[in-house]
């Protein structure tokens, strides 16, 4: 894999509005010059735990431990790697990435992709000229004026027209200076059956293109003009650069508004996504004419923690959605359902009855179980033992999704008293089935701590803290120590290593001597990304770092040192203890001395 240059990795942190960023996920308030804090994003929490240094770049949650800069941040909402991370910032902030050298197969593989990308993108914009200039698209434009849809939104989502003529596209992009291999391998163009001929795979279409999040068309989905086209509609199939099931239609315009709103509505169709657009849900995204897959289930995720599902009452997006609740269940997604009129999709509800009626249609949303035991009951046989019986085999993998709960005890009650059957003997129809275990619907997807520190060790962090609140004071106190001894794991070590070598002022600056700089040490950058978010809320708490507060600190560390010391002699039975003993008096004397100048300082 190709990789950028340390030099460009620099410039995209530096512009990188880290304030910016992170607000599109939680709500942020200034908590003093260097510091940020909100609701984590990562956990679930009702009061504020969670804390950025806006200078740094870098944040800490102390309630779940999440840390990182804003790479490790990206890679963490976005489910991308670090590269995928840095080429969406340098997308996002406009920094131009410079490449190391890099394998000659990987570099041709690069080229290629860049060029069906840009051989995509010109002919979205060629479609969407013609929808807009075109006579022949005439039609087209009527059909969607005519659903209630303005020319502003459209272009917003770069709709266009591909024309009835059989090798527009195809000699366009001749003359372009693209090959019929690469016109084949974005599935714009395709071979005839009877004489071998390249022709224009899309033709007298409406054209929808289909975006990934960073806004690059991968491909189109196309609906058809005339009554004799078939398919109505008719996507590009999976190839190079464009995998069915993997995206969301219109993802790149609404995932900074679903991360607002914490919340996705999920719609079926194109026109369905672009009308609640306009209708001000810009929290909207389409299926892209698939059933939903697993890896939209992991990009709506990213998105919100709840998902509506603005679908039909009778569609195969809602089974699908059912199929893949367990999914859903395993990243703690809250499903619910947009209740719309029977045989009415989105599109059709904004056209008629206005912006207001979708409106209240989702802040009205019933969650997903609810709905969907509401269903089943209303389209069972009430009548006989038997359908009773296929009503609760059809229910039960719904209240297998639910832990016990109070909304799992009322709907057991609503399930007896519509089947007429005992609560008590529902409770244990509708009880998974033995041997079989309950969907995890109680998944911690809290980010795990894994940075090594125990309790124990929080004296040496909050040390390393302070340093960094009063570097110069700091310099002083961490050079007093010994870093094997007053420390004790190896991740500490490390990083006082690292902040003694004159990263005190600037403890996310890569050290030299290691090739991926701090993203070759994850461990090593979440903890100073800690340290400077703990640093931070000192700082912002209106306190300043006095030297009698080091001291205390450093002086803690020295008493854990010899009392780690006598406990090492007493096991090996040496005559040290008593040596030591004395030493820990006159440590502990300092230390207490210390301590009363701290207080005497503060209470001046």
């Amino acid at each position: 894999m190709a990789l950028y240059t340390r030099e460009s990795k620099d410039r995209v942190r530096d512009a990188v509005d880290f304030v910016e960023l992170v607000s599109a996920r939680t709500e942020l308030r200034r908590a003093g010059p260097a510091r940020y804090e909100g609701l984590c994003p990562f956990h679930e929490e009702r009061s504020p735990s969670f804390g950025i240094d806006p200078g740094q770049k870098v944040y800490y949650c102390f309630g779940c431990q999440a840390s990182g800069d804003v790479f490790t941040f990206v890679q963490e909402v976005e489910g991308v790697d670090f590269k995928g991370a840095l080429e969406l910032l340098a997308d996002r902030f406009g920094v131009e990435l410079q490449r190391e050298e890099e394998d000659p197969q990987e570099a041709e593989r690069r080229r290629r992709r860049e060029r069906l990308l840009e051989l995509l993108a010109r002919t979205t914009a060629y479609y969407e000229r013609y929808l807009w200039d075109s006579e022949e698209a005439e039609r087209a434009r009527e059909y969607l004026l005519g659903r209630g849809l303005e020319e502003e939104i459209l272009r917003e989502f770069r709709v266009g027209y591909a024309p009835s003529a059989w090798d527009r596209v195809l000699s366009a992009s001749r003359q372009g200076g693209f090959s019929e291999q690469e016109l084949y391998a974005t599935g714009l163009a395709q071979r005839s059956k009877e004489n071998g001929r390249p022709y224009d795979r899309f033709r007298s279409r409406i054209m929808f293109p289909l975006a990934d999040v960073r806004g690059r068309v991968l491909g189109f989905g196309a609906r058809a003009m005339r009554e004799e086209q078939k398919p109505k509609y008719l996507n590009t199939s999976d190839n190079d650069v464009y995998h069915k099931g993997m995206h969301l239609y219109g993802a790149d315009l609404a995932r900074p508004h679903a991360a607002r709103a914490g919340q996705a509505i999920l719609c079926e169709g194109y026109t369905d996504v672009i009308a609640l657009h306009q209708a001000g849900l810009r929290n909207t995204v389409g299926l892209m004419g698939t059933a939903l897959t697993a890896d939209q289930v992991g990009e709506l995720a990213r998105m919100a923690q709840t998902v509506l599902l603005a679908l039909d009452a009778d569609s195969a997006g809602q089974e699908a959605m059912l199929k893949s609740a367990g999914l859903a269940a395993k990243r703690k997604l809250e499903l619910r359902v947009v209740a719309l009129p029977a045989g009415t999709d989105p599109a059709d509800l904004v056209q008629r009855e206005g912006a207001e009626a979708i409106s209240a249609a989702v802040e009205e949303a019933v969650p997903f179980v609810r709905f969907r035991v509401e269903r089943t009951l209303a389209g069972g046989d009430h009548g006989s033992p038997e359908g009773r019986d296929k009503m609760v085999q059809e229910l039960r993998p719904v209240f297998a999704m639910l832990a016990p709960s109070a909304m799992r005890l009322e709907l057991t009650r609503l399930v007896s008293g519509r089947l007429a059957l005992p609560e008590s003997l529902m409770e244990t129809l509708l009880a998974p089935q033995a041997g079989k275990s309950r969907m995890a619907a109680t998944t911690d997807p809290s980010p795990a701590r894994t940075d090594g520190l125990s309790r124990r060790e929080d004296t040496e962090r909050t040390f390393l803290a302070l340093c960094i609140a009063s570097p110069e004071e700091g310099e002083q106190a961490l050079a007093s120590l010994e870093v094997g001894e007053h420390f004790t794991s190896g991740l500490l070590q490390r990083a006082v290593r690292h902040l003694a070598a004159g990263h005190l002022r600037d403890p996310m600056a890569d050290p030299a001597g290691l090739e991926d700089g701090l993203d070759g040490d994850p461990q090593l950058k979440g903890l100073l990304a800690e340290l400077v978010v703990e640093a931070g809320r000192w700082t912002a708490s209106g306190r300043s770092v006095r030297p009698a507060m080091l001291d205390v600190q450093r002086l803690q560390l020295e008493l854990a040192r010899v009392d780690r010391q006598i406990q090492q002699a007493r096991g090996q039975q040496s005559g040290e203890v008593s040596e030591l003993a004395v030493k820990r008096g006159e440590v502990k004397l300092e230390f207490d001395r210390a301590q009363e100048r701290v207080l005497g300082e503060t209470s001046g």
